[in-house]
């Protein structure tokens, strides 16, 4: 087993990616989603000279969040997601989440992947569990069984960005 900066054991498999969520830790071996857009507001002067739209950046918008296949040693993970996707759920699910790359061969596989410009952390603001979709359960087949849980987000902070610490 190996041991990652986060306290959580973790086999040397394909787990590259320690999600955290408050007190909540899990690792996955697929994080698929991480994406922003901004949409295009084409607009025209009626005055104007041109018959081609002047286009200006509007709203930004974030996809979900998919990771699959997750292990964790406590359960604060799956209760968050739990209490989520729960029909008596509070307001107070929104979390902070940082998906930090392990680089597992490494010499130390406690060592966050790096780039050029700092570590590989993608932090989801205001994230929470929007769908939690159970491994399909067909004791013929001869496959792993793989759950997963998409999340929703406002914010995204990538690494390596200008003034964000990362």
């Amino acid at each position: 087993m190996a041991r990652v900066n986060s306290g959580l054991d973790i086999p040397l498999t394909k787990m590259n990616f320690i999600v955290t969520a408050d007190t909540a830790i899990a690792a996955f071996t697929e994080v698929s989603g991480v994406e922003a857009s901004v949409d295009v507001i084409e607009f025209r002067q009626g005055n104007s000279n041109s018959l081609a739209p002047i286009k200006l950046p509007g709203l930004v918008k974030h996809g979900n969040v998919t990771l699959r296949f997750g292990c964790t040693l406590n359960n604060d993970f799956m209760k968050w997601a739990t209490a989520c996707v729960s029909e008596t759920r509070k307001d107070d699910n929104l979390r902070e989440v940082k998906i930090e790359l392990v680089d597992i061969s490494a010499a130390a596989p406690t060592e966050v992947k790096k780039t050029t410009s700092g570590s590989c952390v993608w932090t989801l603001k205001n994230a929470w569990v929007t769908k939690y979709s159970a491994p399909d359960l067909n004791s013929t087949a001869n496959e792993v069984a793989i759950e997963s849980v998409e999340l929703a987000y406002e914010e995204l902070t990538i690494p390596g960005a200008a003034g964000t610490g990362q």
